[in-house]
């Protein structure tokens, strides 16, 4: 209680640091937030790789690990389909598009990734390039061959390489544990520097205003009522949930970045009662696959151009777009701005013109907040129901009571 009311105060308090503009306030607080940022990067990689090794290696056969993989797939697609279906009615709600409206804005020049770039570093050279190049699926794929590997060896060899991940994992996890401590000064520093971008910019948001509305909306619906009927259809306290989580959540939403927000996620779930079993191996596959942000981004800021630049689409032709954008959430690449370079590539494919995402491009930091935030609560969600129902199966004999 006393963690969340210092992150609330330190939230309120970098407002009025960054409204205020006090001087010296902005380079003092930058400075903090990148070495707060740097730090949680520094150890979310080897949470990444460890936590997914000595998981699958503490599993006692190759199906069980099939089983767990099985539920949290089940799981993350519901989800991003849902996400990807409030979005679309949204849209069609709020209608927030002005057919024919092209800005004058032109698009920076930016350079989209392709796929198939993407799937060549799936497996990297090396392990040294992997973790230097912060390949994050690379690493999950090299994790997940290794842990594979080790429960095909004998027991003489594997119960030493179990023991041996297992401390290190446990070392990480204590470090994780501290960060939860400092929490609030990265809350302060994160805020004030939003706060003194956003006074400082100036931004003319009265053309995106219904479009903006219709992203944040979409996502808070999402993760404020879709998700929490998903929960207590399971017998999970959606809010007692979100108080264990809120220090990852806190850590997503100024970071914009789930794998920072990793560790803190990890160590939260243990409080939730979470198995170390399924937490640790459920955190870092959502991390990769489960993107309920990014698909309702997809589908509103993919129809809103369309619509914008003129095209007449039908109820009919906008209901695929569920599909498709959940498809493309899930196989994101995991760049810096992936969903944004995505919905540019479809629009690409339309031939359209692309000036108005010129101006969707300053929204995006702060979509990104939330849809980061989102990310890590649905992935909260997905590992506590995978969790409920492995405990209340039949053939399980955990001796912890779910978290409801």
């Amino acid at each position: 209680m006393k963690s969340n009311l210092f992150i609330l105060l330190a939230f309120f308090l970098g407002i009025a640091g960054g409204v205020l503009a006090i001087p010296g306030l902005y380079p003092a607080a930058g400075l903090v937030a990148e070495l707060f940022l740097n730090f949680l990067k520094l150890i979310s990689l080897p949470v990444i790789f460890l936590s997914i090794v000595a998981t699958i290696t503490n599993m006692s056969s190759l199906g069980e690990a099939k089983t767990l993989l099985r539920k949290i797939l089940t799981y993350t697609v519901m989800t991003t389909l849902i996400s990807a279906a409030i979005g679309l009615a949204l849209f069609v709600l709020i209608k927030p598009a002005a057919t024919g409206y092209i800005p004058s804005t032109p698009i920076p020049n930016l350079k989209l990734p392709s796929y198939a770039t993407f799937i060549k570093t799936l497996v990297p050279s090396n392990i040294v390039t992997a973790f230097a190049s912060n390949n994050v699926v690379g690493i999950a794929f090299i994790s997940a061959i290794l842990s594979f590997a080790i429960l095909k060896l004998p027991k003489s060899h594997k119960d030493p390489l179990q023991n041996v991940f297992q401390a290190l994992f446990q070392a990480l996890l204590k470090i994780s544990g501290g960060i939860s401590r400092i929490l609030p000064i990265g809350v302060f520093c994160f805020t004030t520097l939003f706060a003194f971008q956003f006074r400082a910019g100036d931004k003319d948001f009265g053309p995106l205003l219904l479009y903006t509305f219709t992203v944040i909306g979409a996502n808070l619906i999402q993760g404020l009522v879709a998700l929490p009927i998903l929960l207590k259809s399971k017998g999970i306290s959606p809010i007692k949930l979100a108080k264990v989580m809120l220090p990852a959540l806190a850590t997503a939403f100024f970071s914009k970045s789930s794998n920072a927000a990793l560790p803190l996620a990890l160590s939260s779930a243990e409080k939730a009662k979470i198995d170390p079993k399924v937490s640790s191996f459920s955190f870092p596959l959502c991390s990769v696959i489960n993107m309920n942000g990014c698909a309702a981004f997809i589908l509103i800021t993919v129809l809103f151009v369309l619509t914008s630049s003129g095209y007449q689409l039908t109820l009919f032709e906008m209901l695929p777009w569920i599909g498709i954008a959940s498809i493309a959430a899930i196989g994101n690449a995991g760049v810096p701005m992936g969903c944004y370079f995505l919905t540019s590539a479809f629009l690409v494919g339309f031939d359209v013109r692309l000036e108005l995402m010129g101006l969707i491009l300053p929204l995006y930091s702060l979509f990104d907040m939330v849809e980061t935030a989102l990310n890590v609560w649905s992935d909260s969600c997905v590992t506590a129901i995978t969790d409920k129902e492995l405990k209340t199966a039949p053939a399980t004999s955990l001796k912890e009571k779910p978290f409801a």
